[in-house]
């Protein structure tokens, strides 16, 4: 059966139950997801020998995930990165946001799709979840119905369709926020090789604001050819040192809407693990998961820095402040779409 029945996961503060489902495909791959944030929970996938094992990172349970500021696996919303000062204006007024990073929005506010209940249901072999975001939400104006759906087919592929509707013209960016380690057997992801096709990425203040685009030829950002993550992070760059890492949105080449394409690929040489990423979005965020430090793993004990990577795909951060801010807004009587998928494959 390629989607199972609905097993009790914990309890919301005010008592409400939470579920999760698994999704399984004719290869042996699993995918545990769960209704609180549309969470992706676990990720069980096999090596170049056949050997199942995991590839994401996750916490040991719901109540973890509740406490937890790294949006592990979850779906971030409404707008996924960093809004200035946690303001912009629409239609002549101003707006302000929950500001819960330095003093700028992040993914959706303190209280952001990661942290709510979704309905769950499988259709014919999907799992489709649905948010109903009430107007003010995090700060944002209009009701906002969101859906998606998650199917996972026999190739590896994990295909995550999006939908949504608002009553009111509102700003929408959402993404799926799993972190990737694709050899469970070593505790970070330095050793992994990366290639992203882009040309350019968003330079960002010491905050994670950006400004401005740069071209990515002669620095550490140019992964236009696969290049191991850890030989980067040494290089001595001012925009790695100020992150600490890997922080940035690319400007992806070549994107077009409702088209995903391949935008990315990593590959973790040990394992023979691949895992490619398309979307139609026009930002792919790399963050190499050096503040992971502390946080709870599976089995009781605690991540490192660099313990996991994550690719998002979604609009570039701040969009909503710059010349571009309308093709972020989602006006009533459009339906907004989005397309990404991971695939896990072997070499």
């Amino acid at each position: 059966m390629p989607v199972s029945n609905a097993f009790a996961w914990g309890h919301l503060p005010d008592g409400r139950p939470l579920h999760r489902w698994t999704l399984r495909n004719a290869n042996g791959v699993s995918i545990d997801i769960a209704d609180l944030g549309a969470t992706l929970l676990s990720w069980q996938a096999p090596d170049r020998h056949g050997h199942a094992g995991e590839v994401l990172l996750g916490h040991a349970d719901a109540r973890q995930y509740l406490a937890s500021d790294a949006y592990m696996g979850a779906m971030v919303g409404r707008w996924a990165n960093r809004i200035r000062d946690g303001h912009f204006q629409l239609d002549g007024i101003d707006y302000r946001l929950d500001r819960n990073d330095r003093g700028h929005h992040l993914h959706g506010g303190v209280h952001g799709f990661h942290l709510q209940r979704w309905d769950a249901e499988p259709e014919d072999d999907a799992l489709v979840l649905r948010l109903l975001s009430p107007e003010g939400d995090g700060g944002f104006p209009g009701e906002l119905q969101v859906q998606v759906r998650i199917h996972l087919h026999d190739d590896g592929k994990l295909d995550l369709h999006y939908e949504a509707r608002s009553d009111a013209p509102t700003p929408l960016s959402l993404t799926s926020h799993p972190y990737f380690n694709l050899n469970a057997r070593r505790t970070d992801i330095r050793d992994h090789l990366i290639r992203i096709d882009a040309n350019a990425f968003l330079a960002t203040d010491g905050k994670g604001i950006p400004t401005g685009p740069q071209p990515v030829a002669g620095t550490a950002f140019d992964f236009r050819q696969s290049a191991p993550i850890g030989a980067r992070l040494d290089w001595p760059d001012s925009q790695l040192r100020a992150a600490d890492g890997f922080d940035h949105c690319y400007i992806l080449n070549e994107t077009s809407p409702n088209q995903a394409r391949l935008v990315a690929q990593v590959i973790e040489p040990s394992s023979g693990r691949r895992l490619s990423v398309f979307t139609d979005r026009a930002g792919l965020q790399f963050y190499s998961g050096q503040k992971l430090a502390g946080q709870p793993d599976r089995q009781g004990g605690r991540y490192g820095t660099f313990a996991g990577f994550a690719l998002e795909a979604q609009a570039f951060p701040d969009q909503v402040n710059g010349p571009d801010a309308e093709q972020v807004i989602l006006r009533p009587g459009q339906v907004w779409r989005q397309h990404t998928c991971y695939r896990i494959d072997t070499i």
